[in-house]
C-alpha cells in the first residue's frame, strides 16, 4: 500500500517539485585571476603563453542547466521553453551527469509521435530515457585549452565540468573560450 502511494504520479510530481525548490542557483567556482590590460602588457610572450595554458575550467565555467534523471519529458520541455535554454544535462541522485538533452532532439521525438500527440505520454517518459550516450566531462582543474580541443575534436558546443566526486558543477563552451582566450592572442 505504501509503495503504491510513493510511486503514484502525483507523489513523484511532488518529489520533483521539492527537488526543484531545493536546486541551488549558484555553483562553486574557483576564483578567477584578474588579467587586466595593464597586467597583460607587463607580461613577456612566454609568460602570456604559460598563463593561457594555465587557465582552468573551474575559473571560467558557467552555470549548467540540468534536470533530475527522473524528471518527465514534460518537465524537460517546460525547463527548455520557460528558461529559453537550448539544452539540459540529466543528472543522477549524486549530481553526476548522465547525459545531455538538446531541444532539437525533443522536437524530433514529438514529431515522430504521430499516433497520439496529447501531452499525457510526455508525463510518463523520464528524462533518463531520452539520453543514449554519457556526456564528455572535464574536471575543474582541466586547462581551458584542453577542454576547447575536446570540444573541437568531438564537434561539441559545450562540455560539462565536474568536481572530484563526479558531480556537475558547470559548463564551458565556445562562448567561454571566446571570452577568455582572445586577450592572450591580441
Amino acid at each position: 500500500m505504501d509503495v503504491e502511494i510513493i510511486m503514484s504520479p502525483k507523489a513523484l510530481k511532488e518529489k520533483r517539485v521539492r527537488r526543484a525548490n531545493k536546486r541551488g542557483t549558484s555553483m562553486p567556482q574557483t576564483r578567477p585571476r584578474k588579467l587586466t590590460k595593464e597586467v597583460m602588457a607587463r607580461m613577456s610572450p612566454r609568460q602570456r603563453a604559460e598563463t593561457a595554458r594555465s587557465i582552468t575550467c573551474g575559473e571560467t565555467m558557467l552555470e549548467a542547466h540540468w534536470v533530475w534523471f527522473d524528471a518527465s519529458m514534460a518537465d524537460v520541455i517546460d525547463d527548455l521553453t520557460m528558461n529559453n535554454w537550448d539544452h539540459v544535462f540529466v543528472i543522477n541522485h549524486d549530481g553526476a551527469p548522465q547525459g545531455r538533452i538538446h531541444a532539437v532532439d525533443v522536437l524530433k521525438i514529438i514529431a515522430r509521435k504521430k499516433v497520439n500527440r496529447d501531452i499525457a505520454w510526455m508525463h510518463g517518459i523520464p528524462a533518463q530515457q531520452l539520453v543514449n550516450l554519457p556526456p564528455i566531462t572535464v574536471s575543474q582543474t582541466t586547462p581551458l585549452l584542453k577542454a576547447g580541443a575536446l570540444m573541437l575534436a568531438h564537434d561539441l558546443n559545450q562540455i560539462a565540468v565536474v568536481n572530484n566526486d563526479g558531480a556537475l558543477v558547470g559548463v564551458v563552451g565556445h562562448q567561454t573560450m571566446a571570452r577568455h582566450m582572445p586577450k592572450f592572442i591580441l
